[in-house]
């Protein structure tokens, strides 16, 4: 069936119905490698997984097909399942508490050993947000960071295409197997990171998005990285059980304010508050990872907004969202000027049109 056994036993360990990670890992413990924990007396497996796990994994016949597609799926070209006894596997995840048994990933597997930053935030993010969460993670990569984040719509997919951009590229974690794309939105995405960067799950191979995939993902995407950058979130945002697991699993976590309007900042101030690092450039996140030995200039400094004197009504718009009626009031142009400047500063790409009649300066 197989022409590496090892892989074989691992894949048929890994997809044994009822076999959380958890007693994987404990099976491990106990027997060592696979073939060892296929060859123990029933008995014995009782113990750790109970009766009916231990019937199945005395037998294949429940796996054998999962297996055997499995198996034919790594022989392709950039693809990868890469176990706990792997050398390929990320130093990282051994420390944290859960590490999953087994890694399925399509592109660049030496990404796994380079130093990462996660990126994070809103799903439905501003267009600042987004411009933030590209404009950092380019900056980041620049510097020689890979950045990980979830391939979710919003801030994970702007800071995905940031990471491409640059030498340290980008890795997506997914809360489905690695051969599904959700959300389908970022199928071009996706297969931009499949060729320059890394798709990454512990999911096996066709499993669907699942709620309870997603929380599990997230702690992989802290568990990879250094430290954890949030961008924009809510007060009720998965991206703080991102920053969550990044604490308790003594990584860095960093946070950008935003204005005290926002919904989409609460949970960063409230982070900022917890004890994040509050962030204004680059280089307020790369002083802070010492295990990161920085290889960059100035460059790693992320673009710096536009001199408010460089465009007369971006001076008065601010950076919270604001009606036409109050840049009036400020500036003392009239409603025409006033609308006829933002039609010209939104096609520039320097002011964003929000719900409500709002704008919002984007640089």
């Amino acid at each position: 069936m197989s022409k590496d056994p090892d892989l074989a036993s691992w894949l048929q360990l890994a997809l044994t119905p009822g076999l959380g990670a958890a007693a994987i890992r404990g099976l491990l413990a106990q027997f060592g490698l696979p073939e060892k924990i296929f060859a123990a007396p029933r008995a014995q497996l009782e113990r750790i997984v109970g009766p009916a796990a231990a019937a199945l994994l005395r037998s294949d016949e429940t796996t054998a097909a999962a297996v055997d597609n499995a198996l034919r799926w790594a022989e392709a070209p950039g693809h990868a399942v890469v176990t706990l006894a792997d050398a390929e596997y990320p130093k990282l995840l051994l420390e944290i508490a859960d590490p999953p048994p087994l890694l399925y990933a399509v592109g660049r597997l030496e990404l796994l050993a380079r130093p990462a930053l996660a990126i994070v935030g809103s799903r439905n993010a501003t267009a600042q947000g987004m411009r933030n969460a590209e404009q950092f993670a380019a900056a980041f990569s620049a510097a020689g960071l890979t950045i990980a984040s979830g391939l979710a719509m919003g801030i994970d997919a702007a800071a995905h295409a940031g990471g491409l951009t640059g030498e340290g590229s980008t890795l997506a974690v997914l809360g489905t197997g690695v051969d599904v794309t959700y959300p389908r939105q970022n199928a071009p995405l996706a297969a931009r990171i499949a060729e320059s960067g890394l798709l990454l799950s512990e999911f096996a191979l066709g499993s669907a998005g699942a709620a309870h995939h997603f929380p599990r993902r997230n702690r992989l995407i802290s568990g990879l990285a250094q430290g954890c950058l949030v961008v924009e979130a809510a007060l009720a945002s998965g991206s703080l059980i991102t920053a969550r697991a990044a604490a308790e699993q003594g990584r860095e976590v960093f946070a950008i304010p935003g204005s005290i309007h926002s919904p989409l900042a609460k949970g960063c101030h409230a982070l900022i508050k917890q004890g994040a690092k509050l962030v204004e450039s680059a280089e307020d996140v790369l002083a802070e990872l010492t295990a990161f030995r920085r290889t960059a200039t100035a460059s790693t400094r992320a673009p710096s907004p536009v001199q408010a004197g460089e465009d007369p009504l971006l001076a008065h718009m601010g950076f919270d969202p604001v009606d036409v009626d109050s840049i009036c009031a400020r500036s003392g142009l009239t409603v025409e000027r006033v609308c006829a400047d933002l039609l010209r500063l939104e096609l520039g790409g320097r002011v964003a049109a929000l719900p409500g009649g709002m704008y919002q300066r984007l640089n």
